[in-house]
């Protein structure tokens, strides 16, 4: 769904750095897999294919937080 949001929080040597992912357009989902050591977060559409992707290595991943949108904004039309 739009509004759809998945922050991802990464160990960057000496800092942390903060990515997020959103499905931007009615219709689209996030979805997060982890898969040999790789974290994995795309933007899918309805039917499937894939709009977006982030690439995150497993052992530098310290957060994962899913962000749906709330159930009262998503018929809003769009």
């Amino acid at each position: 769904m739009k509004g759809d949001r998945v922050e991802i929080v990464v160990d960057a040597g000496d800092t942390t750095r903060a990515y997020e992912v959103v499905a931007s357009r009615a219709g689209r989902r996030v979805e997060t897999a982890v898969r040999r050591g790789v974290v994995e977060v795309s933007e899918v559409t309805r039917n499937g294919s894939v709009v977006r992707t982030a690439r995150f290595m497993a052992n530098r991943v310290l957060a994962l937080v899913e962000q749906p949108v709330p159930r009262g904004e998503e018929g809003d039309g769009e």
